[in-house]
């Protein structure tokens, strides 16, 4: 028999079991909150900007046409500024301890669609690195793209600064979800307690397990030791 579950009754349920759920949201925010404070390192992150220049021309279909020339440019430049020949001489002017494709997956190269202003973002756990890393991308790629594809036409913008604090992780948020995790894992948890509880709380549990309706109740009577009695009532079914 399918049976339904009102809101009253899920209210009641949520309430009987509340220490039960606000345990398992409290848990599971004290674990997050100690993994993010203590396990997982801090992420700095710096950016610096390029632009793709247009050469200077006072002939204006020239000037238009080299303009959708440079937007075309981009794409490929996205791409050589993650490349080996670019990375290779940044790992040894900075002298890092790392491969190129692992400080490819700390840089995060973007523009917006038609612009020529192109970000080049790093991530690193040292603020100064991360920093010293962006820059230097930037001033490799200004000065080997001439040879690689014959075109001087890269302008760096803005340069990387120190960021003073981390973009990951970000704790608040991730303690906040994992308090409302907890607390919806430890609801789950009380709903299946109620499930399988098989006690008889209820005239309507009777009635559910007998299918006999509750027909009437029956007094009885306890005495104590100065023989004054308190009545008691059991539920009799027919």
């Amino acid at each position: 028999m399918h049976e339904t579950i009102s809101i009253l009754t899920i209210l009641n349920i949520l309430k009987k079991r509340f220490l039960l759920i606000f345990s398992f949201g409290i848990l599971i925010g004290g674990i997050t909150a100690a993994i993010n404070f203590y396990v997982l390192p801090a992420i700095y992150q710096s950016e610096t900007q390029i632009l793709v220049n247009q050469k200077n021309s006072n002939d204006e279909k020239y000037e238009w046409s080299q303009i959708e020339t440079d937007l075309q440019l981009i794409h490929t430049y996205n791409v050589i500024i993650k490349s080996p020949a670019i990375l290779n001489k940044v790992i040894d002017d900075l002298e890092l301890k790392v491969s190129n494709s692992a400080l490819s997956e700390q840089i995060l190269v973007s523009n917006e669609d038609k612009s020529k202003v192109v970000n080049i973002t790093v991530q690193d756990q040292d603020a100064k690195k991360s920093a010293a890393i962006a820059n230097k991308v930037a001033e490799v790629f200004k000065e080997e793209i001439p040879t690689i594809m014959s075109v001087d036409n890269i302008t760096i913008l803005s340069n990387a600064t120190v960021p003073q604090t981390p973009v990951k992780p970000n704790k608040v948020i991730n303690i906040g979800l994992a308090i409302v995790m907890g607390l919806i894992l430890g609801a789950g948890i009380a709903f299946l307690f109620e499930i399988f509880d098989t006690t008889i709380k209820f005239e309507k549990d009777i009635e559910n397990i007998t299918n006999i309706p509750i027909i009437g109740i029956v007094s009885s009577i306890e005495f104590d030791s100065k023989n004054r009695g308190s009545k008691k009532t059991s539920k009799v079914g027919g």
